[in-house]
């Protein structure tokens, strides 16, 4: 027991020491929460729930909040692809260079990804857009917003 206890009391000191160098040379320590990961959605394609825009804009607030680098937003879009988009991920050489960063790999699967949509398609979908059964007072205007704004972003590009 009292071995024990030196041992423990021994491995307490050696930390308080490396702590005291830490807080001498002035290095900061930055605690990463990756709780954050099981609320980003997986993203399958183009066909899914959320777009691809919604996507990096989920990782990039949650890295905002997490204290993630740009490393870990990368690894962590990664780890969330599915299906067919997973697929275009191992085959795409370019995404597995070491040169590839968070910017690369958004520029990537913009590029591959983009809205096919023509802008009177959506501009169509607006004029004749009907609140659904299932949907609220309040969610019937956020579709519209939504629609005014794909419209808005395809003829401002």
């Amino acid at each position: 027991m009292a071995d024990r206890l030196q041992a423990e009391l021994a491995q307490t000191r050696l930390e308080l020491q490396q702590l005291k160098k830490r807080m001498e040379t002035g290095a900061v320590t930055v605690h990463k929460d990756l709780s954050l990961v099981s609320w980003i959605p997986n993203w399958s394609g183009s066909h899914s729930t959320f777009s691809l825009e919604e996507i990096f804009s989920s990782i990039e607030s949650s890295a905002k909040i997490a204290n993630w680098i740009q490393t870990d937003q990368l690894q962590i879009a990664i780890l969330k692809l599915s299906g067919g988009v997973k697929t275009f991920y191992h085959g795409c050489v370019e995404l597995h260079t070491k040169k590839t960063n968070w910017q690369t790999f958004k520029e990537e699967f913009t590029s591959r990804y983009k809205e096919v949509h023509t802008d009177q398609y959506h501009f169509t979908r607006l004029q004749t857009a009907c609140q659904t059964k299932n949907e609220g007072p309040q969610e019937f205007p956020d579709r519209c917003r939504e629609l005014t704004q794909k419209i808005t972003r395809w003829t401002t590009l």
